[in-house]
C-alpha cells in the first residue's frame, strides 16, 4: 500500500455505491424471518407430538 490517503478515498467512493435496503424492505425481511421461524416451530411441535403418540402406542402394545 503506497498511498493510504488514496486508498481511503477509494473506500469512500465504493461505500457510496452500496445500495442499502429501504426501511420497508428491512421490515418485510424481518417479518418473513419471524413467520418462517413461527411456522417451523409449529411444524416441529406437531412432529414431536405425533412421534410421541406413536412411540407411546408402540410401548403400550409391546407390554
Amino acid at each position: 500500500m503506497k498511498n493510504p490517503i488514496k486508498f481511503i478515498q477509494e473506500v469512500k467512493q465504493e461505500a457510496f455505491k452500496v445500495s442499502w435496503p429501504t426501511g420497508k424492505e428491512t421490515l418485510q425481511g424481518a417479518i418473513m424471518v419471524f413467520l418462517m421461524a413461527l411456522a417451523m416451530s409449529i411444524f416441529f411441535l406437531l412432529l414431536d407430538q405425533i412421534l410421541k403418540f406413536f412411540l407411546d402406542l408402540l410401548l403400550k402394545v409391546s407390554i
